[in-house]
């Protein structure tokens, strides 16, 4: 009997230390239940509570265990954060170059490159559009000029035809008037010899 009673206390002893670690394990899950845990289980003397060192020392490592990790976690985080932010440092530095490269094409795109400078191209046009009225005025200008003095050659040669005609005329005219003073004169010289 004293064989089965001591197999029965040790099934119970052994049953609640399980129960126990369960219970302490389902609890060591945080640093709130440790506390309230200890808390529970601590004894009381007056108005204060009395913690089992063991207790203490446990949750004071694992209390501790928690302040580390959360640090390591703390400590990766910043630098994540280091690194994020140094990329983003080097994505605007990026963005910069790529705005001002953009902005370059752009006035490229939009200028031309005329007569040692850049020009825009409202700028050009507006030039080009000058150059050809101004050649447009002056091709006016000569082509008048070239009607003109067209007209006033032919002109000019017509009256010079209508003069060498009138001198041949003239000339004609002269000619058998010559002949016909030097018949005169020829008919009284003779008159003379024979009188």
């Amino acid at each position: 009997m004293k064989s089965k009673l001591l197999l029965f206390l040790f099934l119970i002893t052994s049953f609640v230390a399980y129960t126990q670690e369960t219970i302490e394990v389902e609890e060591d899950s945080s640093i709130k239940r440790q506390f309230d845990r200890i808390y529970r289980i601590s004894t009381t003397y007056q108005a204060y509570k009395v913690i089992d060192r063991d207790e203490y020392e446990k949750l004071k490592s694992n209390v501790l265990d928690s302040l580390k990790s959360s640090k390591k976690l703390i400590s990766e985080k910043e630098n994540l954060l280091k690194i994020e932010r140094d990329n983003v440092e080097v994505l605007n530095s990026i963005l910069n170059t790529t705005k001002l490269d953009l902005d370059t094409a752009q006035q490229k795109e939009n200028s031309i490159f005329l007569f040692g400078t850049h020009l825009n191209k409202t700028t050009y046009n507006l030039i080009l559009w000058f150059i050809i009225i101004l050649l447009f005025v002056g091709l006016g200008f000569f082509v008048f000029k070239f009607s003109k003095s067209n007209v006033l050659t032919n002109e000019a040669q017509s009256n010079l035809l209508d003069i060498e005609k009138e001198f041949d005329d003239h000339r004609k005219k002269s000619i058998e008037r010559e002949q016909k003073l030097r018949r005169q004169l020829q008919d009284e010289i003779n008159k003379q010899r024979n009188s």
